[in-house]
């Protein structure tokens, strides 16, 4: 499906899951140690030209492979800011290379400040024209709604999405977000408070909103009061995988569309990236890896779907 830049960011990515028939992420998260020798330069220290090259060249090869066949990908920052400002300058080309093959791109980021610094941070990812300019992007509210709100404004404004960190799939994230308050969890009352700005944000051709949500694969359970709390928030799923999520569990929020269960996407980094037979110096082998690690996902997540 080719890009549209004034289609509404939950509008273009539902179209997008329902045309390929599964709602794989490819989570971009470059761990230095574990680059396949077939890309490996040097030593791989952060501070080495040499080692953002070997990153970039890693990931343009993933998205080569990628392109066609998922519908969007999620580059995490941190991964890309241990490298210093060539990091920066290699997210800012990973960025215009996954979205020139037409592949949608949230930010992991979980940006959450307040006033001024949150317009800024705002500015510099969803402004069209901003020097890493992406799709959507992660956002931490413990700040409260007003730090959201000049995300909001420019996801309203530039066709843009937003996925608020609610219940994350991390074993202690229930140290905070599963405290009970006097009539739900923090992460219930987080959903709620959100209802209002998912409806604000809704879309005209699917419902689906732009306002998303981070809520773990390893929490189904969770998920589903997430889901009856903010009905047409879309869903951004990691956990599945690596992690210990199975694919029933990552879709356990989604609900019934028109081919099948829809509501989100299921993130998987290291699951793809790094397949054990992806270790490899030979290209045509690291090839044929990652396209057996893509297929298995493709594969699973879509069956759940289907039979959701």
């Amino acid at each position: 499906m080719t890009r549209s830049k004034n289609l509404h960011f939950a509008d273009q990515l539902i179209a997008r899951v329902r045309e390929l028939g599964h709602p794989l992420c490819v989570g971009l998260d470059p761990h230095l140690g574990e680059i396949p020798p077939v890309f490996a330069k040097g030593d791989m220290a952060p501070t080495s030209e040499a080692t953002a090259k070997a990153v970039e060249e890693f990931l343009f090869a993933v998205l080569d492979r990628a392109a066609g066949r998922v519908a969007v990908v999620k580059p995490q920052i941190a991964f890309f800011e241990q490298l210093g400002h060539r990091g920066i300058e290699t997210l800012t080309r990973v960025v215009d290379r996954a979205r020139s093959l037409d592949l949608l791109v949230i930010l992991d980021a979980k940006r959450g400040d307040i006033g001024s610094t949150a317009d800024g941070y705002a500015r510099a990812y969803l402004e069209p024209g901003s020097p890493i300019e992406v799709d959507a992007i992660t956002l931490n509210p413990y700040l409260g709604l007003d730090s959201l709100e000049p995300f909001a404004a420019r996801a309203e404004a530039h066709a843009r999405g937003l996925f608020v960190l609610v219940k994350t799939s991390n074993p202690g994230s229930g140290d905070l977000q599963n405290l009970e308050l006097s009539d739900a969890p923090v992460f219930g009352s987080v959903a709620s408070a959100l209802a209002p700005m998912a409806q604000r944000l809704a879309g005209k051709e699917t419902g689906w909103s732009s306002l998303g949500v981070v809520v773990g694969a390893t929490y189904p359970g969770e998920a589903q009061l997430v889901r009856e709390r903010l009905p047409k928030a879309l869903f951004l799923v990691p956990g599945y995988g690596t992690q210990g999520g199975n694919a029933p569990d990552a879709v356990r929020g989604f609900v019934r569309g028109p081919n099948g269960l829809e509501g989100g996407v299921v993130n998987s980094s290291r699951g793809v990236l790094f397949p054990e037979a992806g270790d490899t110096a030979q290209a045509p082998a690291w090839e044929q890896a990652i396209d057996a690690a893509l297929d298995r996902a493709i594969d699973e997540l879509g069956e759940a779907v289907a039979k959701g």
